[in-house]
């Protein structure tokens, strides 16, 4: 195992690429866990508000809740599987170039899994804002008519 200088640079220069694509994972993932907590402290105030007093608007709205939490998760598995298979293409091209192994059948495959893990993240985390979306819509207020504005 003779290491060179020039290879490892070069090694370095490849792992570049998929560490930004790790960065990128990473703040998606602070905003799926962002969301998720949104979603987590409303439910606790319906749930504590239903021990006090049952009112239908407060389960109606932990109805919708519930399935965005469901999506929400899922986006965060997806969005970690693919933080940890882009960890793990990294260590597969520091490993390959160190012991002279061709891992690039490997490498590339683990990338499009990665890529598919990012885009079902992608989805999921689109489908949860349209529920979100939906839901705001739909209990939307509306102004009397000859009301005026509220100031400012």
């Amino acid at each position: 195992m003779n290491l060179q200088l020039t290879d490892m640079g070069h090694v370095i220069q490849l792992a570049i690429a998929p560490v930004f694509l790790l960065t990128g994972v990473c703040t998606n993932l602070m905003v799926l866990t962002n969301r998720l907590a949104r979603i987590i402290d409303r439910s606790r105030v319906l749930e504590d508000r239903l021990d006090i007093a049952w009112q239908d608007a407060y389960m109606d709205e932990l109805d919708v809740l519930y399935p965005r939490w469901h999506l929400i998760n899922y986006a965060i598995a997806l969005s970690t599987a693919c933080g940890l298979l882009i960890c793990l293409i990294i260590a597969l091209l520091f490993l390959g170039d160190t012991t002279n192994v061709s891992l690039d059948q490997y490498i590339a495959g683990l990338f499009v899994i990665a890529m598919l893990c990012l885009i079902g993240s992608f989805v999921y985390l689109l489908r949860e804002i349209f529920v979100a979306s939906k839901t705001l819509r739909s209990r939307r207020h509306v102004r009397p008519r000859g009301s005026p504005p509220a100031a400012n």
